[in-house]
This record gives structure tokens, sequence and C-alpha cells, in this order.
């Protein structure tokens, strides 16, 4: 049972990080970067990231094996000194997935339904899309999940022996 508990927290450690590190890679580098450029790019590229982003390493190995392997791991902990922690990394967890659902996901799929930006109007596409919300909220998203991160490797740190 030992084994399964420390495994499910590693999965779940490693799991939280390589989300994190996405949202935060949107923060500091992606949407920086696409800022900077005119309405067309910005619509094309943002399209393609969207399409592209949705794939197993992303998926399985960090959105959903987030809020999996942690839950996972908060089953396997119960009882045990770092189920707060990990508790309070899903509690985040679920805040950071529920954002992306509610608020990240539809002004994505809103975009990428703006059609072809060499058939589009991409100024209008462009403000339809609400960057700055978007920015907004995946800050946000990196806050919590960035927290959740280091809340499960605090929970890996009291697991050790």
């Amino acid at each position: 049972m030992e084994g399964l508990r420390i495994t499910a927290l590693m999965a779940a450690t490693l799991s939280m990080g390589l989300a994190a590190g996405a949202f935060a890679l949107y923060a500091h580098t992606v949407m920086p970067g696409l800022e900077r450029t005119d309405d067309r790019t910005f619509v094309g590229a943002f399209q393609a990231l969207d399409r592209a982003i949705i794939n197993p390493w992303f998926m399985g190995g960090g959105f959903l094996g987030a809020l999996l392997f942690t839950l996972l791991a908060a089953v396997a902990h119960l009882g045990r000194p770092a189920l707060p922690w990990i508790v309070a990394a899903l509690v985040l967890y679920v805040i950071t997935f529920v954002i992306t659902l509610v608020v990240n996901v539809p002004l994505n799929d809103a975009l990428k339904a703006a059609g072809d930006p060499g058939r589009i109007d991409v100024a209008v596409a462009r403000e339809a899309f609400g960057e700055m919300r978007w920015r907004s909220w995946n800050l946000v998203r990196v806050v919590a999940s960035t927290t959740a991160f280091g809340l499960l490797a605090w929970a890996l740190t009291l697991s050790g022996k």
C-alpha cells in the first residue's frame, strides 16, 4: 500500500507540474508574444496552438492527469499526515479545471469557430476573443496550479522516509 501511496503522489506532483508549466508558459511567453503580432497572425497562431494542445501529452499527462492523480493520491493518503496538503492542492486544481472549462475553452472555441484568418475580419475576431479576459483568468490558473504543485511537493516531503 505504501508503494501505491507514493506512486500516486509522485504522479500527481509530476502531472501538476506539467499542467502548471503549460499555463505559465502561456502567461509569460505565448500570450505576450502573440500580443505583439498583427490581428491575422494572432488569430491564425492562436487557432493553431489551441488545436495542437489537444493531444495525449497535455490532456493525459497534465491537464486531466493532474486532476485524476491528485484525487487518487488523496484517497490513498486518507488518515495520513500529507492528506490536508493533497486536498488543498486538489481544491486549487479543481478551481483551475473549472476556470479552464468555463472561461478559457469557450473563448478558444469561439476564436476557432470564427473561421480561417484568410477569410474573416481578423480584427473583429481578435476583439471578440477577449484577449485580456483570457490572460487574466489564465493568470489565476497559473497561481492556483503552481501553488497546488508546491503543496504536492510538500506532501511528498511529508511522506518521505
